[in-house]
């Protein structure tokens, strides 16, 4: 029994030396050649990219505006009397001069009739003092100039009262919309009793402030862009047509006016309005979406792509606007630019494009 134990211990020591010997070879092997051990997968990242082109960049500054009429005017009786004729509704399109109201004008007619008789009879007598005096030498001169006096009175008088009578007819002074009418037939008005609300909505007046940073880009005459927040996928291009001579001491700003045409009359006085105006024209400029740049400790770096290889490249950024930036330096037109996964792309990686090369 002492001899079959022995055996199998022998048998069992030399099977694990057997093992071990085997392990120990294999490992030495690898570590003896190293070249012969399996390469690590390459890292191919799937990006986007855009051919860089050199274009020309509208810088612009953003402001919040305010729409306001061409000309907004409130018409006041000038004549006392009740309301005899309302000849326009709300929402009537008028002209100068276009007939609006008549204020009863039958007071101021007979006084007119009065005033005519009274004319006449001064300017015949004028007349024969005239004549009298200048052919005959008969009279006084004092009796012939008050008879040249009180026929000018009369006239003057007649002028009047024929002026008052016009203006019995109320009318509208400017072209526009009849936007809200204040009386109603029969209702009795005096001087200054407002009647009509009358609005010129061609052009449009655009009101917004400048921060004062800006006094030296936004000028006279310069080209902006105006969106409503009602119009998502409309704009409406304008000029600068007035700028202000000084700061708002509260907010630090200066108006400005953006005339404004509305060809399908969809734009309403005391909307908001998102205004961009021109500031500056840079032309062969190298522009590239915002979110192509990546921020690193040391400043801003992007991804082009050559052959199949990823190259970081510094770059000095310029302006931006709505999500486009100006490259300064570092960056020329031509390049192959990676504008998706430029996040997770490093410095030397193989890349296999997937689209975005138009």
């Amino acid at each position: 029994m002492m001899h079959m134990r022995r055996g199998v211990f022998g048998l069992a020591g030399l099977g694990m030396a057997l093992i071990a010997a085997c392990g120990g070879t294999e490992a030495d092997a690898a570590a003896a050649d190293p070249e012969g051990a399996a390469p690590p997968p390459a890292r191919v990242i799937n990006v986007e990219v855009a051919e860089v082109q050199a274009e020309t960049f509208m810088e612009r500054v953003r402001l919040t505006g305010v729409v306001q009429a061409n000309r907004d005017v409130t018409i006041s009786a000038e004549e006392s009397g009740p309301i005899v004729e309302l000849l326009v509704e709300k929402g009537a399109r008028v002209d100068v001069g276009t007939a609006l109201a008549r204020i009863d004008d039958r007071i101021l007619a007979a006084q007119v009739d009065q005033a005519e008789a009274q004319a006449e009879l001064a300017e015949e007598t004028w007349q024969r003092r005239k004549r009298l005096w200048e052919e005959d030498g008969v009279g006084s001169e004092l009796a012939y100039l008050e008879a040249r006096a009180s026929a000018r009175q009369s006239a003057a008088a007649l002028e009047t009262l024929q002026e008052r009578l016009r203006r019995t007819v109320v009318r509208s002074p400017i072209d526009g919309i009849v936007d809200d009418r204040m009386v109603e037939l029969g209702a009795l008005v005096s001087a200054g009793t407002p009647i009509f609300r009358v609005v010129d909505v061609t052009p449009l007046e655009v009101l917004a402030g400048v921060p004062e940073r800006y006094a030296l880009d936004v000028r006279t005459g310069a080209s902006a862009v105006v969106t409503f927040d009602v119009f998502p996928d409309e704009s409406f291009t304008g000029r600068v047509s007035f700028t202000g001579t000084t700061v708002d001491r509260q907010s630090r700003t200066f108006p400005v006016e953006i005339t404004l045409r509305d060809q399908r009359g969809v734009i309403k006085p005391e909307m908001v309005a998102t205004v961009a105006v021109d500031r500056n024209v840079i032309e062969n400029a190298i522009v590239i979406p915002q979110n192509a740049v990546v921020r690193k400790e040391d400043g801003y770096v992007v991804y082009v792509v050559e052959g199949e290889t990823a190259r970081s490249v510094d770059v000095q950024l310029g302006a931006s606007q709505e999500n486009r930036v100006v490259v300064r330096s570092g960056l020329e037109a031509g390049a192959r630019l990676v504008i998706t996964g430029q996040q997770i792309v490093a410095d030397g990686d193989r890349i296999r494009v997937v689209g975005g090369e138009g």
